[in-house]
């Protein structure tokens, strides 16, 4: 008996979610070239794409889109399974679950700024929980914390604010 090849047909769902996820990717690519003055810190510039993700398309499109941009850029950038792949899924994965709660939030008060603000403050965290479990077993770590904060209120509200000129013009 001979085996069939399996064959996967890709509905313009995935082609969709391809094309954003690409577009996080070469970002995360492009923000990796920043010279950073504390490693750590970055702007985050792929969470636009995945707060434009998540308005348009909802919660399991922006998973997709986000946990791909980790994997895909993790890989390019060579550092697939080192702590720092690690310590970007766990801020990708407190970020998204943070955005799954955000998401239901009433829209009149919350809206991608604020998401963007709940999720970077939750990258941070989830970065923090790995860093101070694995990385780095001491409290010292969290005198980092306010730098950290700090981070995640500018970039937050930069990326947050981006998003949401993106989503009012309609051009992503």
């Amino acid at each position: 008996m001979t085996r069939s090849p399996i064959e996967l047909t890709p509905t313009a769902d995935d082609h969709r979610i391809a094309r954003y996820a690409a577009a996080a990717i070469a970002l995360s690519v492009v923000e990796a070239a920043i010279p950073s003055p504390l490693p750590g810190v970055k702007p985050g510039l792929a969470n636009i794409i995945t707060l434009v993700v998540l308005a348009r398309y909802g919660w399991r499109e922006a998973i997709w889109v986000s946990l791909l941009r980790v994997v895909a850029g993790s890989l390019l950038l060579g550092q697939f399974l080192a702590p720092g792949f690690f310590l970007s899924l766990a801020g990708a994965v407190f970020s998204l679950a943070v955005l799954g709660f955000a998401m239901h939030l009433p829209a009149r008060w919350f809206g991608p700024v604020s998401q963007s603000l709940f999720a970077a403050f939750a990258h941070i965290a989830g970065q923090l929980v790995v860093a101070r479990l694995w990385l780095v077993p001491h409290d010292g770590l969290f005198y980092l914390v306010p730098v950290f904060a700090l981070a995640a209120l500018v970039f937050g509200l930069a990326n947050g604010l981006a998003a949401a000129r993106l989503l009012q013009t309609g051009k992503s």
